[in-house]
């Protein structure tokens, strides 16, 4: 078997229940195949982090890795009047969101980001002046 680079920048990495390894596109969503996904984003604009939508993983905790840059990781609180939990995280730092946490990301600069989680049931949900 002859083994080639992956680009993480252009591709994830799925890891199958049966511990197959496989590159594969980028999916917001899982598919159904029980594999986690490691990906990797260089991201420049708040656009690029989806900052206007908050994201739920139900099946899963998340890691959200910081590789290069930095960015802040906001926790959707529980009720209306509690103030958002902000994270900040800088080159070389990590932050395990919990299974079924709502949370977005804004930049403080371009990044490079990595994210590890099972996507199955994953939910994004556009963000109001009210939460």
């Amino acid at each position: 078997m002859t083994s080639t680079p992956v680009d993480l920048f252009a591709s994830a990495l799925r890891f199958g229940p049966d511990g197959d390894v496989r590159a594969a596109a980028r999916q917001m969503t899982g598919n159904g195949s029980g594999a986690w996904q490691i990906a990797a984003f260089h991201v420049e604009t708040d656009a690029d982090v989806h900052a206007d939508h908050w994201e739920m993983h139900p099946e899963a905790e998340e890691a959200v890795c910081c590789l290069a840059g930095g960015v802040r990781l906001h926790f959707r609180p529980d009720a209306p009047e509690d103030p958002e939990e902000v994270v900040r995280l800088r080159e070389g730092t990590a932050v395990i969101v919990p299974r079924g946490r709502w949370h977005r990301l804004e930049l403080e600069a371009p990044s490079d980001l990595m994210s590890i989680t099972l996507r199955e049931g994953t939910r994004l949900e556009k963000r109001t002046d009210s939460r």
